[in-house]
């Protein structure tokens, strides 16, 4: 049946349009026509790009037809995190700051991906200005999370994870700057990949703090992940065959990443551990104090950046931003320059002891997300609840971020819950591979 398309792998449809088994065009307008019924898809997409969708599945049945596929997701439907520009489609951030926003051209990584072949299905919601791990935005719209009706679904992609763990994408395409693809996709039981800072191009990206921005997918499977990556950058997936966690060393980081963390999510981890242990997998676990010193440092180089990039356009119309998110952007304002210059030379600092302290092994493992997704409506209340859940919420992803490393999430098998595998920049590849391996194990 059609409808079981709408929860297949990115790659099992892409192998269903080669074998000539699934016509791109029916696959779009069953998405689409999803989309349109579902009750929560405008909680989920900003807007629809229907006519955009349906030519490009029309392209892609026409050289599937004529034995001419791009790649192994040409046809397959995605969604895009609304700060890719779309050419002559509103792409607003998630912002009344930028409403009636609409770019002239493409944004590089969607040029690759429709070169590629993917269906561009249309854009999301997302947290202000990509400003949150939580998901909650009430100037737009706040996405629902699969694992708890109640709760918020993380940020900043919240509408990208969203649209794929409520069966209205077959993957999506979101951002990552402290943890924004991999706290939505373990919210959602997904699979969410942070890549290495500098790896896809942020051309025609609404940028939040562009020294951290990165590109990322979130997905349903390992495989569907690399073969995003390889969609966004024009590249080939790499091969995950063979795959194994025999003899892999791993590193679970004490410090900062396991502090405090709520029962749901330790528990998850506990049982990753044992499945990769299981698997043959040696891990060990380390104190490094310097994690805690770098990660003091998010305060002086995440938010004065932010704040510079968008310092015109905010203090013009204050009063048109949620104020929690207003408020974080301007606790940039005073940071002196010495004081972010300082901070960025302790940090290249502590991403040399980061790389010295973990080079024996393959990854470091961490719990995802300390915490489960917040209700809704504690976070409406505002205040200090939800200042506290935000920086809870990105506390261990930022640690990728901080080190500039790769990072992927797994789903542990506890809703709600992942295990975060981290590499040195630029091993996309190598940690895919892992990645595949875990998830066979977790699975």
């Amino acid at each position: 049946m059609a409808t079981d398309w709408l929860w297949s792998t990115a790659g099992d449809l892409g192998r269903g349009i080669a074998r000539g088994e699934i016509d791109p065009v029916a696959l779009c307008e069953t998405y689409l026509e999803a989309a349109r019924s579902h009750a929560r898809s405008p909680r989920i997409y900003a807007r629809m790009t229907e006519d955009r969708a349906l030519s490009e599945a029309r392209a892609a049945a026409a050289r599937a037809a004529a034995g001419q596929r791009r790649g192994s997701l040409d046809g397959v439907p995605v969604s895009w995190k609304d700060l890719f520009d779309t050419a002559g489609v509103a792409t607003e951030a998630g912002s009344a700051l930028l409403a009636g926003r609409v770019p002239a051209r493409d944004a590089a990584v969607l040029r690759a991906a429709t070169m590629a072949g993917l269906v561009c299905l249309g854009k999301t919601h997302m947290s202000e200005l990509a400003f949150s791990g939580l998901g909650y935005n009430p100037v737009t719209e706040t996405p629902p999370s699969v694992t708890d009706s109640e709760a918020v679904a993380g940020g900043s992609s919240s509408g990208a994870a969203a649209s794929v763990a409520f069966g209205l994408a077959a993957a999506a395409v979101g951002s990552d700057t402290g943890g924004s693809v991999r706290v939505p996709a373990v919210w959602n039981d997904l699979v969410g990949l942070k890549t290495t800072s500098g790896r896809l191009s942020l051309e025609g990206v609404v940028p939040l703090c562009e020294s951290f921005d990165t590109v990322g997918p979130l997905c349903r499977s390992v495989e569907d992940a690399a073969l995003m990556l390889a969609a966004l950058e024009g590249t080939a997936a790499p091969d995950l065959t063979g795959a194994t966690l025999k003899g892999v060393r791993l590193l679970i980081v004490e410090t900062v990443a396991m502090e405090g963390l709520r029962p749901e999510p330790a528990g998850g981890f506990a049982r990753a551990v044992d499945a990769l242990t299981a698997a043959g997998a040696v891990i060990e676990r380390r104190e490094l104090p310097f994690v805690a010193d770098a990660h003091a440092l998010s305060p002086t180089l995440f938010a004065p950046e932010a704040y510079a990039t968008w310092e015109t356009e905010i203090e013009a119309a204050p009063d048109k931003m949620f104020p929690e998110i207003l408020n974080r952007f301007r606790t940039g304002r005073d940071t002196p320059a010495r004081a972010f210059i300082q901070g960025w030379q302790a940090l290249r600092r502590h991403r040399a002891a980061w790389a010295e302290a973990t080079a024996g092994y393959d990854a470091v493992i961490l719990p995802t997300a300390p915490n489960l997704p917040p209700k809704l409506d504690r976070l409406a209340e505002g205040g200090e609840y939800y200042v506290t859940e935000n920086l809870m919420t990105l506390r261990n992803t930022r640690i990728g971020n901080l080190m500039g490393l790769a990072a992927l999430t797994l789903p542990t098998g506890v809703p709600g819950t992942g295990i975060m595998l981290m590499t040195p920049p630029m091993t996309e590849h190598r940690l895919l591979r892992l990645g595949a391996a875990a998830e066979a194990a977790l699975a």
